[in-house]
Order: structure tokens, then C-alpha cells, then sequence
């Protein structure tokens, strides 16, 4: 299973749509625009096809965590 069909999957399972999926990118201080993102989500043999990396990937899943939990709450010192 590719980094592609991870993120597809996941997009789906989360009913997320491109505006959503910058949002979160953004959370992490990740900027990607929606032509790229859309270069994810095509099939393998169209010629726009792109890669989805780790970089990506990762960013997307710590955005997620985020967006899904909220920030971590700041530690006090004791």
C-alpha cells in the first residue's frame, strides 16, 4: 500500500475535501496548494500523477491529530 492509497483512504474515511485537507496541512505550518494535492488523488497512469512522500504524508497525519484533538495543552512548571 502506497503513501497515495494511505492518504486517499483517509480522506474518504474522514469525508475531507481539498479545502479542509490545506486547513490541516496548515495546522503544521505546511502550505500546499490544491492543484498539488489533487496530484495525489489521481490514478497512477494520468500524466499529473504525483507521488504523495513521507514529508507529506507525516504533516498530514500530525495536522490531523490536531484537527481531530485540538492543540496540546501547554505544560506548567512546577
Amino acid at each position: 500500500m502506497t503513501n497515495n492509497d494511505i492518504f486517499k483512504k483517509l480522506r474518504v474515511a474522514h469525508k475531507l475535501r481539498d479545502d479542509d485537507i490545506v486547513k490541516i496541512l496548515a495546522l503544521v505550518d505546511f502550505r500546499i496548494s490544491k492543484s498539488e494535492l489533487n496530484a495525489f488523488f489521481r490514478r497512477e497512469d494520468h500524466p499529473k500523477y504525483m507521488e504523495c512522500g513521507d514529508q507529506i504524508l507525516r504533516n498530514f497525519l500530525n495536522g490531523l491529530i490536531i484537527h481531530l484533538r485540538g492543540p496540546m495543552p501547554k505544560k506548567q512548571k512546577k
